[in-house]
């Protein structure tokens, strides 16, 4: 519970309500006076202790007064006996459009909490498409990485084979060669030894 408070004609109006909703509707308001500035939510100890008193009672004191609230309260001192009669006329003609108001009020409360809940609902899906969408359209940006990643390793994988096979084949030519290169040697040097040998035979 909390306490609010408001000026209303000739009186200041103070309840302890669960909400703003419910004090608008205790004062029998037919428009939002918080937001229109004409009522808050008050710090004062006094009004407060006095509201938490009596939950949910709508007390009253003279406008332009610091006097405590209570059930009921005098016309300000300052109206004369023509603004009284004129105030009491008001009062009594408004009864009846004050529990006329409390119901539009609260019809108007229903109908503004329909309407925002509408819109927020608009919003949410408004909100879930546009995330859906760019989720999407992420997913389809780590597809076409993945794609260009799995490109770039297959040509890869493909040049290393390609490597290790030319390399195998140029270490077996290489190997033969040696093998070649081996038996000439050897040939030179049988046949060098053969030469030196004819030839020492010669000179003798």
């Amino acid at each position: 519970m909390k306490t609010y408070q408001t000026s209303l004609g000739f009186f200041e109006q103070a309840i302890a309500a669960p909400s703003m909703k419910a004090a608008l509707e205790a004062w029998g308001a037919d428009s939002n006076l918080f937001h229109q500035g004409a009522a808050k939510e008050s710090r004062d100890p006094d009004i407060i202790a006095a509201t938490m008193a009596k939950p949910g009672v709508v007390l009253k004191r003279p406008v332009g007064t610091d006097g405590p609230f209570g059930e009921n309260a005098d016309l300000p001192k300052t109206l004369g006996e023509e603004g009284r009669k004129r105030a009491a006329l008001k009062r009594a003609g408004r009864k009846p459009a004050g529990r006329k108001a409390k119901k539009s009020s609260a019809q108007s409360a229903t109908a503004d909490d329909r309407k925002a809940a509408e819109a927020y609902e608009r919003e949410r899906r408004s909100r879930e498409r546009a995330e859906a969408k760019e989720e999407a359209a992420r997913q389809k940006q780590r597809e076409r990485r993945q794609r260009a990643v799995d490109k770039a390793q297959g040509a890869l994988d493909k040049a290393r084979e390609e490597h290790t096979q030319r390399a195998a084949a140029l270490r077996a030519e290489i190997e033969k060669i040696q093998a070649r290169l081996n038996a000439e040697e050897a040939g030179w040097n049988e046949t060098r030894e053969k030469l030196k040998a004819a030839l020492r035979r010669a000179g003798d």
